[in-house]
């Protein structure tokens, strides 16, 4: 009975210490409204670690906003018990810049690039738009009748409509692009046919083209996706290739050991079987980078944006 009762105490002790060992009282914060690519990262992350018992208890919060800048104001002001995440991507890069955002990603500290995924333009089933050569008629014919929705501007979705318009030699300057947001905002307005074209990550708009209520009229990947019988747009003949990544921040003040402490437990994340199953559920990419090379490619994509967006005329 003595030996069951210390077996069953070591048992518990090192339960214990396997838990304080690892990350408690998350709170991640997705900086767009629910459904987006934002929300789905972060809710994604939050059940497969608790799920895989990488950590404890973790919450996620919408802050929804100036393509992501309204929520990175609130997480680099607020005081978190233990840690702090915020959903970040090429769009805030960008909406950072053309929102002239007083608060930037230097004021956080990048903790893992995570996937990435290719835009797909869609349009409600009882749309003229067919395909990619229908809407860039269309738009040749008068820009300004052609509303094209995305989630911010600057956003990743307003880069991608830049870059087509660019492609084809139209008019940047007439370009009808309308902010409204993501997930469910987007796809009610696209459904409603309140706008002409809605752009955003495939998995966002999935199940409404699975069930024939919108059309998906081309995919910016360079080349077609298993599983997804969608054309790129390269291959209709728009030379437009782009992958809009996501990853995740910390404050400022994380420590190297809790850096650390993070890279371990994402690592095992990116690793596990479960991760990679809803990877290829998603569609999404596999582009996982620890911090410290995440880092560096923050920098890159600042000053690359930086001087696309000038380029688009989207910033001075």
């Amino acid at each position: 009975m003595k030996l069951r009762t210390l077996a069953l105490a070591l048992a518990f002790g090192m339960a214990s210490l396997a838990h304080a060992e690892g990350l408690k009282n998350i709170e991640i914060i997705a900086p767009a409204g629910p459904g987006g690519g934002y929300d789905q990262l972060a809710r994604s992350t939050q059940q497969l670690l608790q799920d895989l018992k990488l950590a404890g208890d973790i919450q996620v919060v919408n802050r929804p906003g100036a393509g992501g800048t309204i929520g990175l104001a609130e997480f680099v002001s607020k005081q978190y018990p233990d840690t702090g995440l915020i959903v970040t991507g090429i769009g805030m890069v960008g909406s950072i810049l053309t929102n002239k955002s007083p608060v930037t990603m230097e004021q956080t500290k990048p903790v893992a690039r995570m996937t990435g995924e290719y835009l797909t333009l869609v349009v409600p089933a009882d749309s003229p738009f067919k395909n990619m050569d229908d809407l860039v008629k269309a738009f040749k014919t008068d820009p300004g009748s052609v509303s094209l929705g995305g989630f911010a501007a600057g956003g990743v979705d307003h880069l991608l409509y830049g870059m087509i318009v660019k492609a084809i030699g139209g008019d940047l300057s007439k370009m009808n692009y309308v902010a409204i947001g993501a997930g469910g905002e987007m796809l009610g307005q696209v459904m409603g046919g309140h706008i002409s074209v809605g752009a955003g990550g495939y998995a966002e708009f999935a199940g409404q083209i699975s069930a024939g209520t919108i059309r998906s009229l081309g995919i910016s990947s360079p080349e077609r996706l298993e599983g997804i019988d969608v054309p790129t747009m390269k291959e209709q003949g728009v030379d437009v290739e782009l992958v809009n990544w996501r990853g995740l921040l910390g404050q400022a003040s994380l420590t190297d050991e809790q850096t650390k402490q993070l890279d371990t437990t994402l690592g095992k994340l990116v690793q596990s079987p479960e991760w990679k199953a809803l990877l290829k559920k998603q569609g999404w990419v596999d582009l996982y980078q620890p911090s410290s090379e995440f880092s560096g490619f923050i920098k890159d994509q600042q000053a690359t944006i930086l001087a696309t967006f000038r380029e688009l005329k989207l910033v001075e």
